[in-house]
């Protein structure tokens, strides 16, 4: 298996190495960076009309306050990328941005 050279990628083939199962669905958290913190109620509802249940988590030390939620599926590089794409533009006019995920195996 082949992904591109991004950080992205490299999860997919970490995963990969640590024998994670691509047939099987899982589901992916998806974390929204926000520089504002709490986010925008209107960016919040947004949120959990398009996913669900929204966990928030506030600022910590020098992290960033983020927003976290989960989708069920396949986990492609394909499907993983459009999330995040997905996400971070509709974020975007609410200084949020979705870049990191994760999955447990």
């Amino acid at each position: 298996m082949t992904w591109p050279t991004d950080p992205d990628g490299d999860v997919f083939r970490r995963l990969h190495g640590q024998g994670f199962d691509f047939s099987k669905s899982y589901s992916v958290d998806y974390n929204i960076d926000f520089t504002q913190w709490p986010p925008p109620r209107e960016a919040i509802e947004l949120l959990q009309h398009q996913f669900g249940e929204v966990k928030l988590f506030p600022p910590d030390g020098g992290t960033l306050g983020y927003a976290l939620f989960q989708e069920h599926g396949s986990v492609t590089y394909e499907r993983v990328v459009h999330v995040q794409r997905t996400v971070s533009l509709a974020m975007q006019p609410f200084g949020g941005v979705c870049e990191s995920w994760g999955v447990l195996h």
